[in-house]
Formats: C-alpha cells, sequence, structure tokens
C-alpha cells in the first residue's frame, strides 16, 4: 500500500472498505451475509490503517467457527486501504436475531 495513497483517506474511509467486504462474506448456513446477519459487533480503524474487528459466530459450535474468522482476517487485510487486521472472536454479548438488519430479517421471513 503507498503511503501516499492512504493519507488521503480517512479512517471512516477505510471502515466502510472493510464492511463492503465483510459484506461479501456469508454464513454458509444462513443466506446472509455476515455485517447483515449481527455477527460484526464492532470494526475499529486507527491513523495506521490498521484493523481490528471484533465479530461473534451464531454459535460456539458452528460449523465454520476455525474457518470464517480467518476468511475476515484474510479479505480485510487483502484490502489495498488496510495495513493490517486482526479479527477477535467473542461471545458476550451472545448473538440472536434480534441483531439482524432489517433487510435480514426480512429476507429470512422474520417481518
Amino acid at each position: 500500500m503507498d503511503n501516499k495513497e492512504t493519507s488521503q483517506l480517512s479512517t471512516k474511509e477505510v471502515e466502510k472498505h472493510v464492511i463492503d467486504v465483510l459484506k461479501t462474506i456469508y454464513d454458509p448456513e444462513i443466506p446472509v451475509n455476515i455485517y447483515d446477519l449481527g455477527l460484526i459487533y464492532e470494526v475499529k480503524v486507527n491513523d495506521d490503517y490498521h484493523v481490528d474487528i471484533m465479530m461473534t459466530l451464531t454459535s460456539p459450535n458452528c460449523p465454520v467457527a476455525e474457518s470464517m474468522p480467518n476468511e475476515v482476517e484474510v479479505k480485510t487485510a487483502g484490502l489495498w486501504s488496510v495495513k493490517t487486521a486482526k479479527v477477535e472472536i467473542v461471545w458476550d454479548p451472545p448473538w440472536d436475531k434480534d441483531m439482524m438488519s432489517e433487510e435480514a430479517k426480512f429476507e429470512l421471513g422474520f417481518m
């Protein structure tokens, strides 16, 4: 990544890039992306374009518990506007369907 390119970006712009890539990652059992599903609790971008993501899974026994956080980290770190990315899995608060976006609830028939 070229410092000249990134110095013109705000952390909010980089956060938008990250959210856009998160919306391309889907839970294999639910046809909704992980961002709209409410699995992403926080995206933090510091002034050096390092990204920390706090996320959860639908359950601790989720079949993609090992692969999905890695996919999130790799795809986020692969963005031209990101220097590094780190994903932390958290279980508190536990995920439930109320964390989904309105669009996700509608798509899954909860509305």
